[in-house]
């Protein structure tokens, strides 16, 4: 018998059925389109907004000149960038802020320049609430920063305005040590004066809210006040002109503050009843000078904490 001739072999394997090979799939697993995101717009197109809402006049300020979408998309963002990375400031005490309703916090006044008030309006913003602090006249003279503070919040220091904010359930801030405080000499440093005013005290009690003391370290080292040169200071109508290690020698780069680390503490509430106003008002001096002196002594270095 024997094999098969090659011939036939190769004629039955040519005609063997070819194996069934699937054929492709159009799309077998297709992508699904990516959906439109929604939700806050590019910051881009939010900026071009805002922009657009300026030029246009479209926007709002309230009887006391504050622009919240202002301060909310400029103000506070360089405020906040200075206080996170310039000064890196560490609040105690954020617990006795109000939730809700009206306080007055009164704080020590000091660095030459008003860095303390923006700082605390930054501390008080990052727990929920807003901060309309009180200033001085010389602050809402002063071109271009005397408009900043006024769309900031800030409104002028007299007893009227104060006790509207407060009754709208605002909370208001002030500095009693006034120009006093914040031109002292660096040998004085943390050194609390005599409070200018004690009006905030008659404030609060015919209003009934607390005062809660507030106790900043650091900015006495932030612009260093090592004199002061009276006569350009009666020249330009300013309480004082300063003499710090960069200005004047540097000229309007002496603006620029000392990376120093900052505290802010706020203190448990004080309720202002009725009573010998002078005596309340030293008991809140009294309280903010013995806590700088408590934050002092857990300092080991004014640049480092």
């Amino acid at each position: 018998m024997g094999d098969k001739p090659r011939a036939v072999a190769l004629h039955e394997r040519s005609s063997a059925p070819a194996p069934r090979v699937p054929a492709p799939r159009a799309n077998p697993d297709p992508v699904p389109e990516p959906e439109p995101r929604t939700g806050e717009p590019h910051p881009v197109t939010r900026f071009a907004e805002f922009c657009y809402r300026r030029l246009a006049g479209d926007y709002e300020v309230d009887e006391f000149g504050f622009d919240r979408e202002f301060t909310d998309s400029v103000l506070l963002p360089a405020a906040r960038a200075v206080y996170e990375h310039w000064f890196r400031v560490e609040v105690t005490g954020a617990e006795r802020i109000p939730a809700d309703g009206g306080a007055l916090l009164v704080a020590n006044h000091s660095g030459t320049l008003p860095w303390d008030m923006a700082m605390t309006q930054v501390a008080v913003h990052e727990n929920g609430r807003r901060l309309r602090g009180l200033g001085s006249g010389l602050l809402f003279g002063t071109p271009v920063l005397g408009v900043l503070a006024r769309k900031a919040g800030q409104t002028l220091a007299c007893g009227p305005d104060a006790e509207r904010l407060l009754r709208a359930g605002e909370l208001v801030g002030t500095w009693p040590e006034g120009s006093a405080g914040l031109g002292k000499p660096f040998a004085e440093r943390y050194t609390v004066g005599r409070f200018e005013r004690c009006g905030f005290v008659d404030i609060a009690a015919r209003v009934g809210v607390p005062i809660i003391p507030v106790s900043i370290v650091g900015a006495e080292e932030a612009h260093p006040k090592l004199a002061e040169v009276w006569p350009l200071a009666r020249l330009f109508g300013l309480p004082y002109f300063p003499v710090t290690p960069t200005f004047p020698l540097l000229g309007p780069l002496g603006a620029i503050p000392l990376p120093t680390k900052w505290r802010i503490d706020f203190g448990e509430p004080i309720e202002a009843g009725p009573g010998c106003r002078f005596a309340l008002a030293e008991r809140v001096r009294g309280t903010i000078q013995r806590t700088l002196r408590e934050l002092l002594e857990g300092r080991a270095n004014p640049f480092t904490g």
